[in-house]
């Protein structure tokens, strides 16, 4: 029998990751389609009104229900699907997590720049942007392993595709933006030892962002000694 959740995917997308990370610490069965962003389907396009991966397809009486933006696949998933909860059952904490979660979006937007910009000023300005946003993050964790201790969480899920690009990006320099953020540097180790974590990826991930960076002339080329 096939899985009836299908995931609409980028191989590259680190917000496609959160939810492959989710379905996989949930032991939830679904089939990933991976598409084209630069030549996106007709198929696609009707079903995702901001153009944007992940897409959830879900099945439902009436028919399939496509679920889009990440984080609100990731509550889909937690809410409606069994297996290891990845919210806190306290309302409160609930909400801190979702707003760390979106703190990670915002990292991702600096990380979009540090990538993608060709200029020396920007890229030195997405540097200290992303030092900043680590040490506010440094400031939140607890004793780890995990952002919410003993227990992987939907947080986990949201930074460990941002700790991904780093493991690339260290091949070309050390950009020193985790010096001061020990707890950080840690925490980004246990995630990547993580299982669902590892799998959220194929194994040609490496090889592919390299190549979008060498698309975009990316700065960060540069430096490497």
């Amino acid at each position: 029998m096939s899985p009836s959740l299908k995931l609409i995917s980028h191989k590259l997308c680190p917000y496609v990751q959160r939810a492959v990370i989710a379905l996989t610490e949930k032991g939830v069965a679904f089939e990933r389609i991976d598409i084209d962003l630069a030549d996106k389907p007709d198929w696609f396009l009707k079903i995702s009104p901001l153009g944007k991966v992940p897409v959830l397809v879900v099945p439902a009486p009436r028919g399939e229900v496509a679920v889009f933006e990440s984080n609100v696949i990731c509550e889909y998933i937690e809410d409606a699907q069994p297996g290891a909860r990845l919210h806190p059952d306290d309302a409160l904490q609930r909400a801190q997590h979702r707003a760390w979660m979106e703190f990670g979006s915002a990292i991702l937007g600096d990380l979009w720049g540090l990538e993608t910009t060709q200029d020396a000023a920007v890229f030195g300005a997405k540097r200290e942007a992303l030092t900043a946003k680590f040490a506010r993050v440094e400031d939140a964790l607890g004793e780890g392993p995990y952002f919410d201790g003993v227990r992987f969480s939907l947080v986990d899920a949201v930074f460990a595709p941002v700790f991904r690009y780093f493991d690339v990006f260290d091949g070309y320099a050390d950009l020193g933006i985790f010096a001061s953020t020990p707890k950080v540097r840690a925490w980004r180790d246990q995630l990547a030892q993580r299982p669902s974590v590892r799998t959220a990826v194929g194994a040609d991930y490496p090889t592919l962002l390299r190549a979008f960076l060498v698309r975009h002339d990316a700065y960060l080329l540069k430096q490497a000694a």
